[in-house]
């Protein structure tokens, strides 16, 4: 059996009766399990960082550095360059 807890939320009123509406014109009638959904796609980096662990055997860095491009761009010249080829 799953754990469950009963929890007290307070939210604005016309947020939670849109949410409501939703949810019914989807069909869904279980609200509870809907929230649950959303936490679970809210927290769905930690899952995925969870099972890439899993798989590693250890934690992955998380740092990213940046990085300088290889050849000089110009983000301003390709897109004046991507318009004058529209015309």
């Amino acid at each position: 059996m799953i754990d469950r807890v009963k929890t007290t939320i307070v939210i604005d009123r016309k947020l939670w009766n849109r949410f409501k509406a939703r949810l019914l014109e989807k069909g869904v009638e279980e609200v509870s399990r809907a929230i649950e959904e959303v936490i679970r796609e809210e927290l769905s980096e930690d899952y995925i960082a969870d099972a890439i662990r899993e798989l590693l055997g250890t934690t992955p860095p998380i740092e990213v550095k940046p990085i300088k491009p290889l050849v000089e761009t110009s983000a301003g010249r390709v897109v004046r360059e991507l318009r004058n080829e529209r015309t």
